[in-house]
């Protein structure tokens, strides 16, 4: 699969300057998970844990100046980091709608399945960001938890693993191909729209 942006009708591939960071991100978000699942109890995925790890993460990835420019290939465009913002915001917003309504009952498969969803949906817009494999991370995403959902049979546990395994290949991914395809490629004009 070839990593472009949409840039005039055509995917630029020198406009994914920051998929390492991503993918980086993703591997960290899984291990995360696993070790809330790993605590787990009554909330499945302890929430304590988890919040921690996710504060971690932002401040020694997302914030890390250093680690950024050690990663990145350069900086994402105007219209990119509105696109960032937008599914931020997106995935916040759905984490309320759908899961939020659960914590009266405390019922917390219901919660994560509906955070996992809401996670998978942001991925969408997240394309324009990092790539269209971010449709790709999005589809396997939703359909995980949209499983969960239908058949409260399956075993939360396996859709959690599974929605871990689904995040570390696409970390792996994203932090081993992120690289532009040559030099003149990082000099070319990003997305500005």
């Amino acid at each position: 699969m070839t990593e472009k942006a949409l840039s005039g009708g055509i995917w630029n591939k020198s406009n994914f300057l920051n998929k390492r960071v991503c993918g980086l991100w993703l591997i960290w978000v899984a291990v995360v998970i696993f070790a809330g699942l790993m605590a787990g109890g009554k909330q499945l995925i302890m929430m304590p844990v988890f919040s921690f790890g996710y504060v971690i993460g932002i401040f020694g990835i997302l914030a890390n100046k250093s680690l950024s420019r050690k990663l990145s290939y350069g900086k994402p465009t105007q219209g990119q980091n509105r696109m960032l913002f937008f599914s931020i915001i997106l995935m916040f917003v759905l984490m309320v709608l759908i899961g939020g309504p659960h914590f009266a009952d405390e019922n917390y498969r219901l919660i994560w399945l509906g955070a996992f969803l809401a996670i998978g949906i942001h991925f969408i817009p997240m394309a324009w960001v990092h790539g269209p494999s971010m449709f790709v991370l999005a589809v396997l995403l939703i359909a995980d938890a949209l499983l969960g959902f239908l058949d409260s049979n399956i075993s939360f546990h396996l859709l959690a693993y599974a929605d871990i395994g689904v995040k570390l290949v696409f970390g792996i991914y994203l932090l081993l191909t992120g690289k532009p395809m040559n030099k003149k490629a990082q000099t070319e004009t990003p997305l500005t729209h």
